[in-house]
């Protein structure tokens, strides 16, 4: 059987530098370690579009397409069409073609599907091996939307969800694997799917993170923000992201100022790209900064005394999460945010749910600076032994020689 993949993700593995990039660039690299890899995949921005050269360096062949449809149109065709807006957001006749095309030619032996936007391009005919990566469960995020929305976008939020669980359903059905970034979210998946979670098969493959690099002694701290009064907390993170947002709000006006009656001192950082105006306007509130898109973020990290990740919607694993756990940075964080890492509360980070349980924890960590620095060694040494990489993706190796779903079942 032919041997080669074919990867489909919604957006260019280059560069690494947000949730699902990060993702879906180590398991690019993985498999084109293992067989030629053609890559299929969309780029955003013109930035996007400048990481065409190093796709072109790890692809055997690739086709990257421009996404310019506007939302309200994806959204009159999702409506005309009965379909996700998740879906027609992606739908692209030169994506298809080139899909078509290299199917044709026989080689592709595996199909990796990255994210459920991109399982419409895979055909009922395709007889190799299918692996879909869901990552997390799409559905149920649109479903919390529309739990919190009100007016016309609780019906469009509840809309996609329910579309989106279908479409989910029918995507499972069709692949050999079924992947999740960690148990919790799998077994959520499951619960979903009913009956048709018997039928299919269902695994765990988590996400990593490169302890070599994301190491407090290669970078010194940002100068900017280690002149300023402590203690530091940071939050980094796509800033246009609708649960970051709603996490930088709830810190910067509901923790942050009770935490500086007690430390009048404390700051809070707002680090990452595409700042909403609500995120902007945050830089007004006293002791609270908005520094946007930065090159790199240790140093960031490096500067701060604290992680602070209050995420009420947190879907698989929080790469911010893991990032500053190698910094060796004591984080606070919500049970949404500290799912799907096998690390014990009070030990290797601190949990809670409440505003005034998170401004507690906050206040005890910058009373005791010894406490936290203990924390932050201890989380980063969990980080270094048991969230490589290499460690995380090593099932791949497994899939890619598991014989195809279609020919198991002629069997």
């Amino acid at each position: 059987m032919s041997t080669e993949i074919l990867f489909l993700s919604h957006r260019i593995p280059f560069p690494p530098n947000r949730g699902d990039k990060i993702r879906s660039h180590h398991i690019l690299r993985r498999l084109a370690r293992m067989a030629p890899v053609h890559v299929g995949c969309f780029a955003d921005d013109h930035a996007d579009l400048a990481e065409e050269v190093e796709l072109a360096s790890l692809a055997h062949s690739y086709y990257l397409a421009r996404r310019t449809k506007p939302l309200v149109l994806a959204g009159f065709q999702a409506l005309k069409q009965g379909k996700p807006i998740s879906l027609t957001a992606f739908r692209d006749a030169s994506m298809a073609n080139y899909v078509r095309e290299k199917l044709a030619s026989g080689r592709i032996g595996t199909i990796y599907v990255f994210s459920s936007q991109m399982g419409q391009y895979v055909p009922d005919d395709f007889a190799g091996r299918v692996i879909m990566d869901f990552v997390d469960v799409d559905s149920a995020k649109f479903d919390a939307y529309a739990e919190k929305s009100r007016g016309p976008m609780g019906w469009v939020n509840g809309r996609e969800g329910r579309l989106l669980a279908a479409e989910e359903a029918r995507l499972a059905a069709r692949a050999d694997f079924n992947l999740l970034i960690s148990r919790a979210e799998a077994d959520l998946f499951a619960q979903r799917l009913g009956a048709l979670a018997r039928q299919v098969r269902i695994e765990v493959l988590g996400n990593g993170i490169d302890s070599e690099y994301f190491d407090p002694l290669q970078v010194g701290p940002e100068c900017q923000m280690a002149t300023m009064p402590g203690p530091r907390l940071i939050f980094t993170g796509q800033m246009d992201y609708q649960p970051n947002v709603a996490a930088a709000i709830r810190a910067a006006r509901h923790i942050l100022p009770q935490v500086r009656e007690r430390h009048p001192g404390a700051t809070f950082h707002i680090v990452g790209r595409s700042p909403t105006d609500a995120v902007k306007a945050l830089s007004h509130v006293a002791g609270v900064h908005v520094w946007g898109r930065v090159d790199d973020i240790r140093p960031w990290l490096k500067a701060a005394d604290m992680a602070l990740v209050p995420l009420d919607i947190a879907r698989g694993v929080q790469n911010k999460v893991l990032e500053a756990m190698a910094m060796e940075l004591p984080v606070v964080l919500t049970s949404a945010a500290a799912n799907g890492i096998n690390a014990v509360a009070g030990h290797h980070f601190a949990v809670a749910d409440s505003d005034e349980a998170l401004i507690a924890l906050v206040n005890n960590l910058a009373d005791k600076p010894q406490a936290g620095k203990a924390m932050g060694i201890d989380a980063r040494r969990l980080v270094v032994e048991r969230a490589s990489w290499q460690s995380t993706l090593a099932p791949l190796a497994d899939m890619l020689s598991a014989p195809p779903r279609k020919w198991r079942d002629a069997a």
